[in-house]
């Protein structure tokens, strides 16, 4: 009984991740398009996912390399200033910019400044798990939402599509994936959401996180740890687990393209967030909660199958269901 209540706690916090990121994105989406933050100058133009799929390979060969010759301060040091560019982001727009010095001929919010300078302090110096999960969020609501208003409708469904397929690929096939996971494991940085199953678990003196996986379970994207399933115990046993950060931005990528770009009335005055979007919130819910039954079995798998089919499919239901035509549905 006492496991199951672990077992069910976890999941329900990894759950609140998620919705998380999903309504921070869904916040950002107007601010950012105010603020000019759109990062392509044709959002509609479906070569834009081709484009962000080559850079995930590029960036993917990168980092194994930075594994391949054991210089993992620079991978983690990329990405504690990777956290601080896209916290600054989210900052920018939602602090107000009450203190402000010239930069660059525009106004630089000082406090936006400050307080993303602090998410990469903490981080450096303090990486507990609470503080990962609390940074993964903001970026992860950061950079969804910055691709939700770049990607248009057939841009989104064809990145999710594209890394979907990437991600079984790299998990089911060549696996290398599940070796990028375990090199990155313990440099304590947030490419991953934390799922703590104890009060008093510690990130910060889990000394086991690269070994032999016996007290961890990841299924994600970005965070597969490599082990025998067959030496692993259950997880209402462990102590952690683990899931890839990416598992979450990407299907939130469909969301806030689904309130930014899908021709529906709002559901909430002032908020963005109509039909479709929020079935595709629902269907990633819906592939999330299968994931974490799939991750319970004792075997780590790929996210992105899932979660991107179901914020897809999620997104065509409700797509559909508002009166918009199929071929609209798919932006064309």
């Amino acid at each position: 009984m006492e496991n199951r209540t672990r077992v069910f706690a976890a999941a329900g916090f990894t759950v609140a991740l998620f919705l998380l990121v999903q309504l921070g994105a869904l916040a950002l989406v107007e601010p950012f398009k105010e603020a000019g933050l759109q990062q392509t100058q044709d959002p509609s133009d479906p070569t834009n996912s081709l484009v962000y799929v080559a850079a995930v390979l590029v960036l993917t060969g990168v980092m194994l390399a930075i594994i391949k010759f054991e210089v993992q301060w620079l991978l983690r040091a990329m990405i504690i200033f990777t956290s601080g560019l896209l916290s600054w982001y989210v900052f920018s727009v939602v602090i107000p910019a009450v203190v402000t010095v010239p930069f660059d001929g525009a106004q630089l919010n000082v406090l936006a400044v400050v307080a993303a300078a602090g998410v990469s302090l903490a981080l450096a110096v303090h990486p507990e798990w609470y503080v990962i999960d609390a940074s993964g969020v903001v970026m992860g609501a950061g950079a969804a939402g910055l691709f939700g208003i770049s990607f248009g409708l057939l841009p989104a469904i064809l990145l999710l599509s594209v890394l979907a397929i990437y991600d079984a690929i790299s998990v089911y096939g060549t696996e290398h994936m599940l070796t990028l996971a375990s090199g990155v494991m313990d440099l304590k940085i947030p490419v991953i959401l934390v799922i703590p199953m104890t009060l008093g678990y510690s990130f910060l003196n889990d000394e086991g996180l690269a070994g032999d996986g016996a007290d961890e379970e990841v299924g994600g994207e970005e965070s597969e740890a490599e082990s025998d399933a067959g030496e692993r115990p259950e997880l209402g046993e462990r102590d952690v687990f683990f899931i890839g950060l990416g598992d979450a931005v990407m299907p939130t990528v469909m969301v806030a393209s689904a309130a930014f770009f899908a021709p529906a009335d709002p559901l909430v005055s002032g908020f963005a967030m109509n039909l479709p979007a929020l079935t595709s919130m629902i269907g990633t819910m819906a592939g999330l909660l299968v994931l974490l039954w799939m991750v319970m079995k004792g075997r780590a798998h790929a996210g992105l199958p899932l979660l991107n089919g179901g914020a897809i499919g999620g997104y065509l239901v409700g797509a559909l269901a508002s009166g918009i035509s199929l071929v609209t549905a798919f932006g064309l």
